[in-house]
């Protein structure tokens, strides 16, 4: 009996320590990648605790791999643009304008059921109030209303109430966002037509975003 209650213990701290170097997202925010781990390292960690005929090692062991293909993975997806979108995927818009995309929700395996639940949760009952829904990589659904339909900000009181563009990145970390192009109502051609006025190159933005009124935004690399 001590000696279960002594390897719950130690597994306990290792599960704890191994988690800690995974970051401080919750369950919700994990990448499909991250919640894997998570599960495995999980199922690892129960096996000593079930069986005492198992040795510490046969978890610990397995644990430490685990959480060392995590670090790789991280360090790799912060270097490498296409294998960020291989591994996480991209954010997909669903509505555009009030309109619904239906087949980006049937490329999603999204049903209208789950989008309208979500969008209730959010406060909102009609799609058409909806300036644009976003299904980022984790899964969640980020929602922007219609000017008119969100609450009035000071500056909004006293002015004519219009309709705000969304930026879509078009430049991450040096390299196209090309899918964005036409969200943005952008090319390639106007993007670097852009940079040339301000004497820079693609490698040297670390984030760039323009929307469909022609507006830049730009974060060089320091």
């Amino acid at each position: 009996m001590l000696s279960i209650f002594l390897r719950t213990i130690i597994l306990y701290v290792s599960v704890i320590a191994a988690m800690r170097f995974t970051g401080k997202r919750q369950i919700g925010q994990l990448q499909p990648a991250e919640f894997v781990i998570a599960l495995l390292i999980s199922e690892v960690a129960s096996m000593p605790m079930e069986d005492s005929e198992i040795p510490l090692l046969a978890s610990l062991i397995p644990i430490s791999v685990l959480i060392s293909l995590e670090i790789i993975f991280s360090v790799i997806n912060l270097k490498s643009f296409r294998f960020r979108k291989l591994l996480t995927g991209s954010p997909i818009i669903v509505i555009n304008d009030g309109k619904l995309d239906q087949k980006a929700l049937k490329r999603l395996r999204f049903s209208l059921e789950d989008l309208l639940d979500t969008l209730r949760l959010n406060g909102i009952f009609d799609i058409s109030e909806v300036q644009y829904a976003i299904v980022e990589t984790n899964g969640e659904l980020s929602v922007l209303e219609k000017a008119q339909n969100r609450p009035a900000t000071a500056s909004q009181v006293t002015s004519d109430i219009k309709s705000e563009p969304i930026p879509f990145s078009v430049i991450n970390d040096g390299r196209f966002i090309r899918h964005n192009f036409n969200n943005a109502h952008t090319s390639e051609e106007k993007i670097l037509k852009h940079l040339g006025k301000k004497g820079l190159h693609p490698k040297d933005i670390m984030l760039m975003t323009a929307d469909s009124q022609g507006n830049f935004n730009i974060i060089k690399k320091e």
